[in-house]
């Protein structure tokens, strides 16, 4: 396998961990780089998966940057119960490196899966497959049109007028006589409010709709 196809995997660990890790480069069948702790806010979601030594978050700044990273995650810990953390798969400690090949290549997989069924809106994602609004460990449950109302807003960027929402994803005449827009609006409105007190995910003026 060319070193350009293979998996790209950020380790975020102390330093010792990272040369150990170093050291079994061989035996990994992926690209491996690594990280200062405190680049942590400049990370950006270029990497198939994070791997993480429990040992850095302790500090719950650290954590907090790490969840707002999209990336799959693997956790390498000795707990299997990490409060306030998302991971996507876990590795024991001392970990097996037959293991962490399987996991990356894994998550890898998972990770192109999504990326043509999720869409990141602003500090959420949207799962088209699982039909959720997701931000950090909670989550809503859309609709199909909700689903439709939400990728035309986000990839439209500007304000949209009502009839270019009915034409689109409902395919009525702009002329129609209806409220569907308002009413499908308001209702998903009230449910991120319900769950993530955000008032402001959808804004409205006099030109339309908009994220």
């Amino acid at each position: 396998m060319h070193t350009s196809n293979k998996i790209n995997i950020l380790s975020i660990a102390e330093s010792d961990f990272n040369n150990s890790l170093k050291e079994l480069k061989e035996h990994l069948n992926f690209n491996l780089s690594f990280i200062k702790i405190n680049e942590i806010n400049e990370l950006s979601n270029k990497y198939d998966v994070l791997l993480i030594h429990e040992s850095i978050l302790k500090d719950e700044n650290t954590k907090k940057s790490l969840n707002k990273i999209s990336s799959n995650k693997i956790l390498i810990s000795k707990s299997k119960d990490f409060k306030n953390f998302k991971f996507d798969e876990r590795l024991n400690i001392p970990i097996n490196i037959n293991e962490l090949n399987k996991k990356a290549v894994e998550l890898s997989a998972r990770k192109e899966f999504s990326s043509n069924s999720s869409i990141e809106i602003k500090d959420y994602i949207l799962d088209k497959n699982e039909k959720k609004l997701k931000k950090n460990n909670s989550f809503i449950i859309v609709t199909e049109k909700e689903i439709q109302l939400l990728e035309l807003l986000f990839k439209k960027k500007d304000f949209l007028k009502k009839k270019i929402i009915l034409e689109t994803v409902w395919k009525y005449a702009s002329d129609a006589d209806t409220h569907t827009v308002e009413t499908h609006i308001y209702r998903l409105r009230k449910k991120i409010i319900d769950e993530f007190n955000d008032k402001n995910f959808i804004i409205n003026s006099k030109e339309g709709y908009k994220i």
